[in-house]
C-alpha cells in the first residue's frame, strides 16, 4: 500500500511523539478521532509501525561511552557469518549491528561506563565471539545529534 500525505503525517508525528493521544494525534494530522485511530491501526497492521518504545538517557542509565567496532571476520562463509550474528545478539551492551559492505565486515555500536567497562565488553564478549579475525574500535567523543526518525 502506499502512503498517501496524512499516513505520512501521521508516522511523522509518531516519530516524534510516540505518546501523543489519538485525540491530540488526530487534532495534529487534522482528522477526526475515530479515522486516525482506524489509519493508525493499519499502520501497525501493514508493519509501517513496528513498536513503541521509551528512548532512555544513556548518561542517567550510567552508560555515557558509545564505542564503534568495526569487525573484520576469517571467512565470508554463511556459516561464520550465522554463528557471528548469533553471538553477536547475546551482547547486552551491543545496540547496534550491521553486516557492511567495505573494509569491515560489521560495524556495531556499544555503549559502555567507560574505557574500563569497554576493555570489560571486549574481553568478556566481543573477543570471544565466532569468526573474528580484526576488531578495531573508536570512540565517540560527542554525539553531536541523535534521531531515530526516518524521513516521511
Amino acid at each position: 500500500m502506499a502512503l498517501d500525505p496524512t499516513d505520512r503525517r501521521i508516522l511523522g508525528a509518531l516519530q516524534t511523539k510516540g505518546r501523543l493521544s489519538n485525540s491530540d494525534l488526530s487534532e495534529d494530522v487534522n482528522l477526526s478521532p475515530s479515522a486516525c485511530h482506524r489509519r493508525v491501526q493499519r499502520l501497525e497492521k501493514e508493519g509501517y509501525i513496528h513498536g513503541y518504545v521509551a528512548l532512555l538517557d544513556a548518561r542517567k542509565m550510567g552508560v555515557p561511552t558509545t564505542v564503534f567496532v568495526e569487525i573484520t571476520l576469517q571467512g565470508q562463509a554463511d556459516e561464520v557469518l550465522d554463528a557471528f550474528e548469533k553471538g553477536v545478539r547475546r551482547i547486552p551492551d551491543v545496540l547496534e549491528c550491521h553486516l557492511m559492505a567495505g573494509s569491515a565486515d560489521y560495524l556495531l555500536k556499544v555503549v559502555a561506563e567507560n574505557t574500563e567497562d569497554f576493555a570489560r565488553i571486549h574481553r568478556q564478549y566481543l573477543a570471544r565471539l565466532p569468526g573474528v579475525a580484526q576488531m578495531q574500535s573508536s570512540f565517540a567523543l560527542r554525539t553531536v545529534f541523535r534521531t531515530t526518525a526516518l524521513p516521511v
